[in-house]
């Protein structure tokens, strides 16, 4: 029986294969992306980020179970406290501060996605919040895996190699393992054939919009 992701995936197919083989991945694979996107996509991922945290915060507050709410909290702890310091780290070889990053606007197509997802935990249930995040969490690790394995992915002199490299790496696909576990054991608890449109339409609308913040840092460009 296939999972609750490879499902939602494969109910928004064309949707998922324009997120997964946007221009934008196309360039970081063979290191042609214009350095002006990927400054632009990384000041805004890390505004992104901050949202990304306040949705955990938001799904510590959905949770039922002490068990969802710990890993809520540790989640929330982690992109705060590990990741931004490691976005931050890795924003500084490209030239990029903090303080910078933090006095930008936010671009259009970084509020679309993170309200979307805002909007999708506060009226539904801890599931739509997971789903909406989906595209996001696993999405990056099956296209840093993709580009990892192609052989034709550049690797000597690719700019992007180490981005390519963070999210085929071992510890990225771990977290993407247990996001598509936390999917099914919320469908068995929250779920039903009922909540399959509804969660469909999440996951398929949250992928537009991931592929919409590629084209974002190529606009840029």
């Amino acid at each position: 029986m296939p999972s609750l992701f490879d499902s939602l995936k494969s109910a928004s197919a064309g949707e998922w294969t324009d997120y997964t083989r946007h221009d934008f991945v196309r360039q970081l694979a063979d290191g042609s992306l214009p350095e002006a996107a990927f400054r632009h996509y990384l000041q805004q991922d890390y505004l992104f980020l901050i949202h990304f945290a306040r949705a955990y915060a938001l799904a510590g507050y959905k949770s039922e179970t002490l068990a969802e709410l710990r890993s809520a909290a540790a989640t929330m702890s982690a992109l705060v406290d590990t990741e931004m310091k490691l976005h931050v780290a890795y924003c500084a070889e490209w030239g990029l501060s903090e303080t910078d990053m933090e006095a930008l606007p936010e671009d259009k197509a970084t509020v679309a996605y993170t309200r979307f997802v805002l909007e999708r935990g506060s009226a539904g249930d801890l599931l739509d919040l997971q789903v909406a995040l989906a595209p996001c969490v696993v999405g990056y690790g099956e296209i840093g895996r993709a580009l990892a394995d192609d052989p034709a992915t550049k690797r000597d002199g690719n700019p992007y190699a180490d981005w390519i490299a963070m999210y085929a790496g071992e510890e990225y696909q771990e977290v993407t393992v247990e996001a598509v576990s936390t999917l099914d054991a919320l469908m068995t608890r929250r779920g039903g054939p009922g909540r399959m449109p509804g969660l469909t339409e999440t996951f398929r609308m949250a992928t537009v919009l991931e592929a919409d913040f590629w084209q974002m840092g190529l606009d840029a460009a």
